[in-house]
């Protein structure tokens, strides 16, 4: 990840502007004086700097929660907040150098309020969870370009690759997205996807909740599926192979075929080096037979008004609520000059959303953007607006 060492962090004066970037407000941690949120928009995007203490140094890096499109946008914040604040720098893995050709020409990368807006209207749709490398979801793409393909990955290195090759091969018929398929699946119209591939996704036998394949993901996935559509797992763990196995048969009426080292048109280079290792590789593949509902979700995420005193919001740190169906914990919470800002974790529990809410004394809003619009979001708003009114 990008960051620069720093001898000291110095403050600026807010809001102030450097270099096409602009530094909108700071947030103080109310519990720990050690870490401190920067404000940045850049180019369209809207995410924070954060400030942590390491020993006798500090360290200056881009948030987690809050990524933007592209990690360029990272290195000229970081850049621009040094030079502005005139810091002293110890060391940096951050380079001064213009974005990539290919990531200036490609548009291939959306966010999620592109999908939220104006779902793509094609008849010919599949999607591909963690393509890492993109090898498969490549080759998929240029073999059929009658075919619009959606591919979800969270890790930036991984994006940045296949949209440079996407520039390079001069696709048209791929898009990419830096998020949670969990919840992205909530908003894909019914009876729209011919394929979702799930190959090779992160075992997690120690975080079991973290995994892609789930009930809930499995019931979505039936949804949007068209008749005869198919959801693909392949994986190298037999752990994981077992409990999906479990977890699809669970369902009361189910389609599936298994396989065990299928040879198939592409590999992942992971892929070429298991099976020099002779290591198994197994396919569930589940055939959807059934037409579901249009899709439906109704409600907004406005608030009421506050009822709740500042003080009283700053001893929510750490707090976690339950209500049916999901919770609301709140992991942080962070000092304005006139209000606070809360960073929360709101949802269902396999599959929460991670987001940031400013309070004030005339007004409550999410930043930089609302929450994913789905059921379970809608459900966890309303649970913390009555958190919020006491």
């Amino acid at each position: 990840m990008p960051h620069l060492h720093i001898e000291e962090f110095k403050e600026i004066d807010f809001p102030k502007s450097y270099d096409d970037v602009l530094f909108n407000f700071m947030a103080k941690n109310a519990k720990h004086e050690d870490e401190i949120l920067i404000s940045v928009s850049i180019d369209g995007d809207d995410f924070f700097l954060l400030v942590k203490q390491e020993e006798n140094k500090k360290l200056l890096k881009s948030d987690k929660l809050t990524r933007p499109a592209t990690v360029h946008s990272v290195h000229k914040a970081l850049l621009a907040y040094a030079s502005l604040a005139n810091l002293n720098i110890l060391s940096s893995n951050v380079p001064n150098k213009e974005k990539n050709t290919h990531l200036e020409e490609s548009t291939a990368l959306k966010s999620i309020d592109y999908f939220v807006d104006n779902f793509p209207d094609v008849s010919k749709m599949r999607i591909e969870v963690g393509f890492g490398s993109g090898r498969h979801l490549l080759h998929q793409a240029k073999e059929n370009p009658d075919i619009l393909f959606i591919g979800i990955e969270i890790h930036r290195a991984s994006i940045e690759q296949v949209l440079k090759q996407i520039s390079i091969q001069k696709l048209d018929n791929l898009l990419l997205l830096d998020y949670d398929a969990r919840l992205f699946m909530e908003l894909v119209p019914s009876n729209l996807i011919g394929k979702i591939y799930v190959h090779f996704p992160v075992p997690w036998d120690k975080k079991p909740h973290r995994r892609v394949i789930s009930t809930s993901f499995i019931e979505e996935s039936k949804r949007v599926l068209k008749v005869d559509g198919r959801l693909e797992l392949r994986t190298d763990s037999e752990n994981y192979y077992a409990y999906s196995y479990e977890t699809f048969i669970n369902f009361n009426k189910t389609i599936l075929q298994i396989n065990k080292n299928k040879d198939i048109a592409i590999s992942s280079k992971y892929e070429d080096r298991w099976k020099k290792m002779e290591k198994n590789i197994y396919d569930v593949t589940m055939i959807n037979e059934e037409s579901s509902s249009p899709l439906s979700i109704d409600g907004n995420f406005e608030f009421s008004k506050l009822k709740l005193s500042i003080s009283e919001l700053i001893d929510l740190h750490g707090v976690t609520k339950r209500f049916e169906g999901g919770f609301i914990h709140f992991e942080r919470v962070y000092t304005l000059e006139n209000g606070v800002m809360m960073r929360i974790s709101m949802g269902s529990f396999d599959r929460p959303e991670h987001l940031y809410v400013i309070v004030d004394a005339s007004s409550i809003c999410y930043h930089p953007s609302l929450p994913l619009k789905s059921k379970s979001n809608l459900s966890a708003h309303k649970f913390l607006d009555g958190v919020f009114n006491g």
